[in-house]
């Protein structure tokens, strides 16, 4: 534990500094080198040996680059990439983590090909990296409000699974995790949704927040959540047929970089639509 936290009171303070700190451009860059070293870790969980990996960890480098220095994307230093881009991309891997992953978790497939396996990574963290980016174009603030949904719930999920777990959420996947801790993350979200309220008109919402407003945005903040807890049991699932316990050893206490953004992976790209749709 004491590692554990060691290496977060190094990574928060760096991630809320970049944050605030960098430019856009600049906020790409870095956040574009945290997808690559996820992706080395994504091609291991996928199966390639190692020289075959570097195949899919090009891939994302050379798509990410492209995508912050040439024209061809239509990326602005002030304001990212154009709606028709960031709604496909984000959407594509909405798509995946709301409809396909809970029914990949619940039927338990083993899809053994490294072809659709990859295709899934690239889709999950290049979309991870756009929604980052975007919502740093949109608002540093919104961004770390949105990215501390998830550790909310993961904080909450840890602590309240210690304290009440009984019943086990997917004992096959992460025999760890339980239902009481589900609840506990939920009811931490709830709370954390209530207390961002105030704060509402900062970021750009100019409805009426109570009291249909209000719920509605309760309602999205534990379905972020849901979501999140969704791309948490899909990369243990990839480590549990990989027979591995971390997804790299990158992050002392933590594991790998996946480890650290697999329910980020699946939270942030709908977040970014809702921040783009919704609060405007």
């Amino acid at each position: 534990m004491r590692t554990r936290i060691l290496t977060a009171l190094v990574l928060v303070p760096f991630t809320i500094a970049a944050l605030f700190l960098l430019p856009l451009r600049g906020w790409g860059v870095i956040t574009l080198m945290i997808v690559v070293l996820a992706s080395s870790e994504w091609a291991v969980l996928t199966g390639y040996r190692k020289r075959t990996g570097l195949l899919l960890v090009a891939g994302i480098l050379l798509i990410g680059s492209c995508m912050l220095f040439t024209r061809w994307t239509g990326f602005d230093a002030d304001a990212g990439w154009p709606e028709a881009l960031v709604v496909s991309i984000c959407g594509a891997a909405t798509l995946f983590w709301v409809v396909i992953a809970p029914a990949w978790l619940y039927f338990g497939w083993r899809i053994e090909s490294k072809i659709v396996l990859s295709l899934v990574g690239c889709v999950a963290l290049i979309a991870t990296w756009v929604a980052v980016v975007q919502l740093q174009a949109r608002s540093p603030a919104l961004l770390l409000a949105l990215m501390a949904i998830v550790w909310v719930a993961d904080t909450a999920a840890y602590f309240a699974g210690r304290r009440f777990g009984r019943r086990k959420l997917a004992p096959s996947i992460s025999p760890g995790k339980t239902w009481e801790g589900v609840y506990g993350a939920l009811v931490a979200v709830a709370v954390y949704a209530l207390a961002l309220l105030p704060f509402a008109e900062r970021a750009g919402y100019s409805d009426p927040l109570f009291p249909a407003g209000a719920i509605a945005w309760v309602a999205l903040v534990l379905a972020l959540a849901g979501v999140s807890i969704v791309g948490d049991l899909f990369e243990s699932q990839l480590k549990r047929h990989r027979g591995v316990k971390d997804s790299g050893k990158l992050l002392p206490g933590h594991g790998g970089v996946l480890d650290r953004i697999d329910a980020l992976m699946a939270a942030l790209p709908p977040a970014a639509l809702i921040a783009h749709y919704l609060i405007r």
